[in-house]
């Protein structure tokens, strides 16, 4: 999950943009090698994340939640690894005109934004005169968090609610709680985006790493049951379900107490 470098422009960020740029028709041609088809297959690859957005996207129109949690799931664990495949394969210097930060920012605000807005908008879990503000407020809040050159901290934490509104939308779904206090819930996770609070990144933190993948692992296959079970798998499984969250937000709290 790489995420906003510091320099990271689009191509409309200013209006000197376009005088940075090599002519495409004086740029020297590269042959293609197989490090090159393999690097541009990790931008594929991190691109299906976003036909995984589309089929999530029509599974909630059809109301079909668990159908679209596992497509949201899936480009999750795309999310989680095409990183490792970029490092390993050296992408940014095989192919460095495609910016695999700008791909993944892109696939990251359909898959944990753009989707559990609208899928928490039309559940009904929240009080009908308030869904579309507040999944209007899910965008706004987790475009600009995304947009945040300062999301992430040295040692791979984020700073702030990570706009994982997948995750949020899996728990209210869950839980299905009151519809004021789901909407309670999403204002408190939407301020709470701006807050300079760490939570973890569970794949690249160093410490308690051994202990948050398995937990990560474990926290996978219970939610995949749940989904199996159409989101209701019973009073354990979803007690197993919190406990794991309870975690993963604490080990962010217990930052500032490393060395």
């Amino acid at each position: 999950m790489q995420k906003a470098l510091p320099n990271l422009q689009t191509p409309f960020a200013d209006e000197g943009w376009a005088a940075n740029q090599v002519d495409p028709a004086q740029a020297p041609r590269k042959r293609i090698t197989p490090l090159t088809a393999a690097a541009f297959g990790v931008h594929i690859f991190t691109a299906f994340g976003a036909a995984c957005a589309l089929l999530a996207l029509m599974a909630a129109v059809g109301a079909q939640w668990p159908q679209m949690f596992l497509w949201l799931g899936i480009a999750t664990i795309i999310d989680g690894v095409d990183g490792t495949f970029a490092r390993r394969l050296r992408v940014a210097e095989v192919l460095p005109r495609w910016s695999g930060d700008v791909l993944d920012l892109v696939v990251d605000v359909l898959n944990y934004v753009f989707v559990p807005a609208y899928a928490l908008a039309a559940s009904g879990l929240l009080p009908a005169f308030l869904a579309v503000p507040l999944a209007i407020l899910i965008v706004i809040t987790g475009v600009l968090y995304f947009a945040d050159r300062w999301m992430k901290t040295s040692d791979y934490y984020f700073r702030g609610f990570p706009a994982i509104w997948n995750v949020a939308a899996f728990y209210l779904f869950l839980l299905k709680l009151p519809p004021w206090l789901g909407a309670v819930s999403v204002v408190a996770l939407a301020v709470l985006t701006f807050v300079p609070i760490h939570f973890i990144h569970p794949v690249r933190i160093s410490h308690f790493r051994a202990l948050t993948m398995a937990a990560l692992v474990l926290w996978a296959i219970l939610a995949l049951f749940a989904a199996s079970e159409n989101l209701a798998p019973g009073f354990w499984i979803t007690t197993l379900l919190c406990a794991l969250a309870v975690y993963f937000v604490g080990v962010g709290f217990l930052r500032r107490h490393h060395p």
